[in-house]
């Protein structure tokens, strides 16, 4: 009987790190196959190549995973005074009937962050809350993470001033002489931006609308729903206790409050800082800072050597050379670079990460933690962390890989060529369908940008098609991509935050996915052909 039982047993979806180690290991093959076959600009992967990948992977996002360890022990910090569930269990109660308000308001908020600065990495905080969150009000912790990766997804989507999108598109066009016109792609950007926006909150709330009222909905498989309620979840007894008394919400205690005023402020001075101000023309986190010019003399053996050690060659001079190097030197610093020596809009993963575990020592204090649950705790939190640190980095192996083997620029100088001579009707979609494979390699908005635009933006000036719309082509199609690629770090660690499987995910989202890439299709294409 138990040997028939077992043979019933459903199969476990692939885990995140399986997915990525099978993508990683058939690129691989893929270059070897191309390489033998005489495809020129692609060299195969070797062994060696393919297993120091994961380690390089996690060199590239040392940053991010410094940053996600010590969130964890931040939050572990939190989660030890009892402030955070105290607060999440307040704000259902006071929400009670009204939790779906919460799902556009979020969405809302995350989406202007994907839209101005390019929201993504820095979500990833925000999925264990959210998951948190969503499971307390009645939903799933699917619908956390909808919010989160959706919100600020279809903002990035529809980009109008992201200057890790939109900006270095346009320096990269500026770069080979072509003039853009901004009031264009801010246009187009709010069209994609607001359209998007609007049907994935329709998709988010219809689902969570169908969980609440009947928990059979969930796309959450057995093992998820087991991993959600241990994580989140309230017990049979705690729930009975609830429903019998209204009243039963957990009072905060002063220390709680001001642990969850702090808490809320931390994350408020993350998002700021990491907003680049001086691109959208605010100076205020820059007022006090001076510099001076700095002149020095490069000796002809130093250019060599820089030249030499570059590119792997031997130069030798005919006759001896002198030049000046000439570079902006910080004399002030600005009044906002007090506590990490970078001014506030300026800060990336490492200025976080320490503001992170500053604040984890004042919630700590203030929360009346002791040193040695203080120890415990931040640790047993930044432990909590390690499996998405390990695919963060395993994501990135990928994009590493690609690049060291050429496959990701051969695809597109030769879908470029393929594209030449094409109608505005045609080269749009089509345009539109090759950013989508190739974020697939690469991930990054402004790695992509700067490899692509020069060759598919100075395409479309050469057939003089709206090079304003090839910018939002490529900002949509990236973008939309990074919804669901499990080539970010972002997401593959956010999920896993929110205990939810990347097949899941795409299972959840894959009607949605299509629908939004056929609004931007529809959108982009008109705008080519009416714009050129």
């Amino acid at each position: 009987m138990a040997a028939a039982e077992k043979g019933k047993k459903k199969r476990a979806p692939l885990s995140s790190f399986t997915i990525l180690l099978i993508i990683l290991v058939v690129l691989a093959i893929v270059t070897v196959i191309m390489s033998a076959s005489g495809v020129e600009g692609v060299q195969g992967a070797t062994l060696s190549q393919v297993l120091t990948a994961p380690v390089f992977g996690f060199q590239d996002a040392i940053g991010v995973c410094l940053f996600v360890m010590i969130l964890g022990g931040f939050l572990g910090i939190v989660t030890e005074t009892g402030a955070l569930d105290a607060g999440i269990a307040a704000l259902v109660h006071k929400l009670k009937g009204n939790e779906l308000v919460l799902i556009p308001i979020l969405m809302a908020i995350f989406s202007i962050g994907g839209t101005t600065y390019g929201m993504c990495e820095e979500t990833v905080p925000f999925y264990l809350l959210l998951a948190a969150t969503m499971v307390a009000a009645g939903f799933d912790s699917l619908t956390g993470a909808a919010v989160v990766l959706l919100g600020a997804g279809v903002g990035v989507m529809g980009s109008t001033v992201n200057p890790f999108a939109v900006g270095v598109a346009v320096d990269a066009l500026n770069g080979i002489g072509v003039s853009v016109n901004q009031g264009i792609i801010i246009a187009l950007g709010v069209i994609i931006w607001l359209v998007s926006l609007a049907i994935a909150i329709v998709f988010v709330m219809r689902y969570a609308k169908k969980v609440k009222a009947d928990k059979g909905s969930t796309f959450l498989s057995l093992q998820e729903q087991q991993d959600m309620m241990n994580e989140w979840g309230m017990k049979e007894s705690e729930t009975e206790a609830a429903d019998d008394d209204a009243a039963a919400t957990p009072k905060m205690s002063g220390r709680q409050k001001w642990s969850l005023i702090v808490f809320a402020l931390t994350f408020v001075i993350m998002i700021v800082s990491f907003i680049p101000w001086a691109d959208l023309g605010v100076t205020i986190f820059d007022a006090g800072a001076t510099t001076q010019e700095v002149t020095t003399t490069v000796t002809g053996e130093e250019l060599v050597s820089a030249y030499d050690e570059a590119n792997g060659t031997t130069t030798t001079l005919a006759a001896p050379v002198e030049a000046t190097s000439v570079a902006e030197e910080e004399v002030t610093p600005a009044w906002s670079s007090f506590l990490t020596g970078v001014p506030l809009g300026s800060w990336y993963f490492d200025e976080a990460s320490t503001w992170f575990l500053l604040m984890a020592l004042v919630i700590g204090v203030i929360g009346g933690v002791s040193e040695s649950r203080f120890v415990k705790a931040f640790i047993n939190g930044a432990a909590d962390m390690m499996s998405v640190v390990l695919i963060i980095a395993l994501a990135r192996s990928i994009t590493v890989l690609m690049a060291s083997t050429g496959l990701d620029m051969w695809i597109l100088e030769n879908a470029a060529n393929a594209l030449a001579g094409m109608s505005a009707i045609i080269f749009a979609p089509l345009s539109f369908l090759l950013y989508i494979v190739l974020s697939f390699l690469i991930p990054s908005s402004s790695g992509m940008a700067t490899v692509s635009i020069p060759i598919l933006g100075g395409l479309a000036h050469q057939l003089n098609f709206s090079v304003e719309t090839m910018v939002m082509i490529y900002s949509a199609g990236n973008g939309l991509v990074n919804l669901f690629t499990p080539t970010s770090g972002a997401i593959m660690g956010g999920l896993a935050l929110a205990k939810v499987e990347y097949s899941t995910w795409l299972k959840f989202g894959a009607k949605l996915f299509v629908v939004l890439g056929v609004v931007c299709i529809v959108i982009l294409t008109a705008a080519m052909v009416i714009l050129s």
